[in-house]
Order: structure tokens, then C-alpha cells, then sequence
């Protein structure tokens, strides 16, 4: 299959996923993709490091989300993007006057691959490899998929992108939770105790 055929089916399930009818969707959908929706998320979480460790690992940890943020952010945004130099949806000529935007909404120029998607797993994959709990592991996934349909569903990213960055995304939480893990390992003394 070569890259043109690729290019066109993301686009079909582009226009079969974009938008809605309902007022009350784009909303929610405007909403979740805001970085307000991660305040929530990032107090939770916060609570859960400090609660359960020592405050040099709570450090170590707060550190390791950030640098997971920072990377996953530069990685999609200041190399991959303009390399590839994919328009969004909203600013294809061929595609933006058949989405659904939400009141004008239409984002950056570059699509590939998705911020948000390269964030949210990111965050997934260090937090699930960090603290061993099914139920926060499929909450945090949940969210993480929440929060990439978004932006598919306002027309600022083709589903290639967010897959694509998504992969990018757990690759960096990966990474960076081993990278935790080594350091953890030489600074702390006692076991950890993320639970």
C-alpha cells in the first residue's frame, strides 16, 4: 500500500468521525480538548504521587511527568510537525470546507502528528508504568482517548496524526519511566512506594 492510498483513507474515516449534530457534544468536545480538562487530572495524580512516597521521590516523579510533557511537546511540535509540514483538516483545501469545525475553530497550520495525542499517552504510559493500578491505568487510557477523539472530532486532526502521535507519545512514557527507574533507584534508599 503506498503513502497516497494511506493519505486518503485517513481522510475517510476523517469525514466519518468529524463532528456531529448536537450542539451539546461540540461543547463537551471543546471543552475536553482545553488544557483546563488536565488540571483535574494533574491534581488527582498529584495527590496519589505525594500521598504514597517519600519527598525526594515525589520530586523525582513530578520531574519525570514534566520532562515526559516537555519532550513529548518538542518532539511533535518543534521537530516532527515542520518536518512533515501536513495542513490540519481545517486548513487542507481539500478537506475544510467539508468538516465540522466548532464556531470557527481551526488551530495551528501542521497536523502530524498530534500534540495532544504525544501528551496524553505519554502521561498514560510513565503513570501506568509508575503506579501498577488496573483502574487508574484504564482511567488515565480512557482519558488519553478522550482527549485525542477531540480533536478529531473539531476538525484539527486527521486520525493518522493522532494515532501517529499517540505511538510517538508512549514511546517518550517509556523511555522516560525507565530512565526513572535507574535514577530512583541510585538517590532512594527505601523501596518505592507508589502503589
Amino acid at each position: 500500500m503506498d503513502i497516497q492510498r494511506l493519505i486518503d483513507i485517513d481522510k475517510q474515516v476523517m469525514l466519518a468521525l468529524n463532528g456531529s449534530e448536537s450542539l451539546y457534544m461540540d461543547g463537551v468536545m471543546k471543552i475536553y480538548t482545553t488544557t483546563s480538562v488536565w488540571i483535574p487530572v494533574a491534581v488527582v495524580l498529584l495527590f496519589i504521587v505525594i500521598k504514597n512516597n517519600t519527598p525526594r521521590n515525589t520530586l523525582l516523579i513530578i520531574l519525570g511527568v514534566a520532562l515526559t510533557i516537555f519532550l513529548t511537546d518538542k518532539v511533535s511540535s518543534d521537530i516532527i510537525k515542520p518536518l512533515v509540514g501536513r495542513l490540519r483538516p481545517s486548513h487542507d483545501p481539500e478537506m475544510m470546507h467539508l468538516i465540522d469545525t466548532f464556531n470557527g475553530y481551526r488551530s495551528g497550520s501542521y497536523s502530524f502528528t498530534s500534540s495532544h495525542a504525544c501528551n496524553s499517552f505519554g502521561i498514560f504510559v510513565f503513570i501506568s508504568l509508575l503506579i501498577k493500578n488496573r483502574t487508574l491505568s484504564l482511567t488515565l487510557l480512557l482519558w488519553a482517548l478522550i482527549n485525542s477523539f477531540s480533536r478529531i472530532y473539531l476538525g484539527v486532526h486527521y486520525p493518522g496524526d493522532i494515532i501517529v502521535g499517540a505511538v510517538v507519545g508512549m514511546i517518550v512514557g517509556f523511555v522516560i519511566s525507565k530512565l526513572y527507574d535507574m535514577v530512583s533507584q541510585r538517590i532512594e534508599t527505601q523501596k518505592r512506594r507508589v502503589s
